[in-house]
């Protein structure tokens, strides 16, 4: 344990390490104390960590003889460095929203964007990467290779070749943009927790599960006056959110069309209204996008935004979406047009509308199926769901997993810390699990995201520390948290991302796990874990009534599998209308995000685009980051490549232990373990022995090839 020096010998030195121990975003080393965090730790760790990092870069400028060892392994260790303060804010802006947090970012934020530009546009890091590039091209492995073109690249990307005047007005509109995605996610976050739908007749809410009102019943006792009445989850009063556990469940299970219809109207025209309205940030954003764009050279920031992913230009990625968009349209119409007609079969009095559409599905789903989602959940405890997929990664990749038995410092009661261990017993990776909801701290969704990368240095090796991210129901009462098939799928898929994340076997943190992978590709080890949702040892295993214990029976299961593209063609439009949608805002100038939304909309639904629908308002994942930005439509593509990489289980065959196995081990030392050392197709090659194909995508969901395109695209 550190210990302060007397007065008398407090030293500039001392008083820098008194600050240091005095702020846990300032410790170097070990578990990050997320419990002793606050925003006023925020500003003065962020200053002192650039003014150090600064320091070192203005040392490496002065390098006459760049070298792989003398420029590109300090730059490295130099950001892992930045990333060990960075990281948790940003982190905790997710996880534990609050008006200091939010005020403390909005302070720290600029001042990263800042730095960060400053590192990309360094001038003379780039005439040392050149130089290593003209010079020792040879003598560098293929992974530094890969380095050394990524941090290029980027560099150019970042502006590092424009004059003096473009390059202050680029670094102008990146903080500009920067600010405006925080505030748009805010104004999402916000909207979502500010709306409220008091329900006070309890026929009102007929046919919701009890779980679910119970969670509404808390949330108006929460909300109430002192003065009002306490709610009781069987005779309420109820206070509905737009938050998943509550919204999706009313959606689905609420007989009344008049409450249906007013959440679904306050989904579709959330944070489009004061004082939570994204409509000028959304216009804003994309000026700027496409601003930063024209300096850079590209005609739109769709080309620019390509030009870093796997798919590579417009053309190849329109292409792909409107086979897919032809393939699956007439299948759509066919499953809309049965659900309407059952709809009016069962009482449906006026058109059919969209709030109609889960509440619908799920009565046609249970008359063809003879399942329910809600009797489902009572075999997917959250614990034994873990327990399972546990298991299955054991299976396949040869890791065991461990829930930690001593004290980690953590953010919510409900955070849990794991660790992995390989087949000889050795810890390799480790992360923070956080599965429930919290609408009024927690944004909405699923995500994985790093606290830790691998990092080799010598005799030291730093191992990944990953952040699991989920917003399923919680526990209520003595009852477990229960998980809908849904929520089991979004469980499997983040830690598909984790998995990517902890196995790697890569020691540079800039190419190691997902870092260094183009975007478009990142998603497919997540969907591919989702596949053994439907694997029959899988369910048995995830699987435990949470009052009896008994795992799914044989004839459930199967109608589970039969039952999972239930609608596949559909779900496949609305995916191709979100990626379809963000590439064209991105693309074309002149007319507005709702303009695009409308036109993307009719040629992908066969349902009505409502007048008052705003879903540019709430579209997180292009506006809320610049991650998905013109790149939304990489879950198809990854989902296309994942398909065809778990068709080799398939062709080995699901029931043979050796043979998954064997695949498993091929799986986990190409996508799982090489990171972004190597190019995304070439990895593909490495694991199927071919580049990948559309077929098994379009099998798997009973689609057929319309259109014929060249595969190899």
């Amino acid at each position: 344990m550190f210990n302060a020096p007397s007065p008398e010998v407090c030293t500039d030195q001392h008083i820098e390490q008194v600050i240091c121990y005095s702020n846990p975003l300032l410790l170097e080393s070990g578990f990050i104390p997320f419990n002793e965090i606050r925003g006023e730790h925020f500003v003065l760790a962020t200053e002192i960590v650039i003014e150090d990092l600064k320091k070192e870069i203005r040392t490496l400028e002065k390098i006459s003889h760049p070298t792989w060892e003398t420029i590109m392994d300090p730059l490295e260790g130099l950001e892992e460095r930045m990333w060990r303060v960075f990281g948790p804010m940003s982190h905790l802006t997710h996880v534990k929203d609050s008006p200091e947090i939010r005020l403390a970012w909005a302070e720290v934020e600029p001042l990263w964007t800042r730095f960060s530009l400053e590192l990309k546009q360094n001038p003379k890091l780039y005439e040392a990467f050149k130089k290593i590039k003209g010079e020792g091209w040879d003598q560098l492995t293929p992974s530094q290779k890969r380095i050394l073109e990524n941090r290029m690249k980027s560099a150019e990307l970042f502006g590092v070749g424009l004059g003096i005047d473009n390059q202050e007005k680029f670094n102008l509109l990146s903080c500009d943009l920067n600010q405006l995605q925080t505030k748009y996610q805010e104004n999402v976050n916000d909207a979502i927790n500010h709306f409220s739908l008091i329900i006070e007749d309890k026929t009102f809410v007929e046919g919701v599960p009890f779980q679910v009102l119970a969670i509404a019943s808390e949330r108006y006792n929460q909300t109430k006056s002192s003065v009002m009445k306490e709610s009781t989850p069987e005779n309420g009063p109820w206070n509905l959110s737009l938050s998943s556990p509550v919204f999706i469940p009313f959606m689905r299970y609420c007989k009344n069309r008049e409450v249906r219809e007013k959440l679904y109207i306050g989904s579709i025209t959330k944070a489009s209204s004061p004082p939570f309205d994204n409509t000028e940030n959304v216009t804003l954003q994309l000026k700027l996008r496409n601003e930063m764009s024209k300096i850079l050279g590209f005609e739109s920031f769709a080309s620019l935004s390509l030009s870093k992913k796997m798919a590579g230009d417009i053309h190849t990625v329109e292409t792909l979406l409107e086979e897919l968009r032809i393939a699956a349209w007439e299948k759509s119409r066919e499953e809309i047009e049965n659900l309407i007609s059952f709809a009016k079969n069962n009482g449906v009095e006026s058109p059919f509308m969209p709030w109609d559409l889960l509440f619908y599905m799920e009565l046609l789903k249970k008359e063809i199926f003879d399942l329910s989602e809600e009797s489902l959940k009572s075999y997917f405890p959250f614990d034994q769901v873990l327990e399972g997929l546990f298991s299955l990664t054991s299976d396949l990749f040869g890791i065991t997993i461990e829930r930690v038995s001593y004290p980690i410092s953590v953010w919510h009661p409900d955070v849990s810390y794991f660790v992995i261990k390989n087949d000889k017993k050795e810890q390799i990776a480790s992360f923070y699990l956080d599965p429930y909801s919290r609408p009024l701290s927690k944004r909405g969704g699923a995500w994985m995201d790093t606290c830790v990368n691998r990092f080799e240095q010598r005799i030291n090796i730093q191992l990944p520390i990953a952040y699991i991210n989920c917003n399923g129901s919680p526990p209520l009462g003595s009852s477990p948290a229960l998980l809908t098939l849904r929520e089991v799928e979004t469980l499997f898929h983040e830690f598909g991302h984790g998995l990517q994340h902890m196995l790697t076997k890569i020691g540079y943190p800039s190419i190691a796990g997902i870092n260094g992978i183009e975007w478009d590709v990142v998603e497919l080890p997540s969907q591919f874990m989702e596949n053994w949702c439907y694997h029959i040892p899988t369910l048995k295993r995830i699987s435990s009534h949470f009052q009896t214990g008994e795992p799914l029976d044989d004839p459930t299961i199967e109608k589970i599998i039969q039952s999972r593209h239930f609608f596949a063609a559909s779900d496949l439009l609305s995916q191709i209308r979100y990626g379809l949608f963000d590439l064209q805002i991105h693309r074309e100038g002149g007319i507005s995000a709702n303009e695009i939304w409308s036109q993307v909309s009719k040629k992908t639904s066969h349902l009505p685009l409502q007048k008052e629908d705003r879903f540019d308002c709430s579209f997180s994942h292009i506006f809320g980051s610049d991650e998905y930005a013109a790149g939304y439509y990489s879950y198809i593509w990854a989902k296309v490549m994942s398909a065809d990489a778990f068709h080799a289980f398939e062709e080995a065959g699901l029931d043979d232990t050796v043979a998954m196995r064997n695949v498993g081990k091929r799986f986990c030392e190409t996508f799982l373990s090489l990171g972004g050392s190597v190019d995304p197709m070439d990895v593909f090659i490495l694991f199927r022995g071919r580049k990948p194909k559309i077929e098994p995508f379009l099998q798997a969901n009973n689609l057929e090839v319309i259109t014929q395109v060249d595969k190899n695209k």
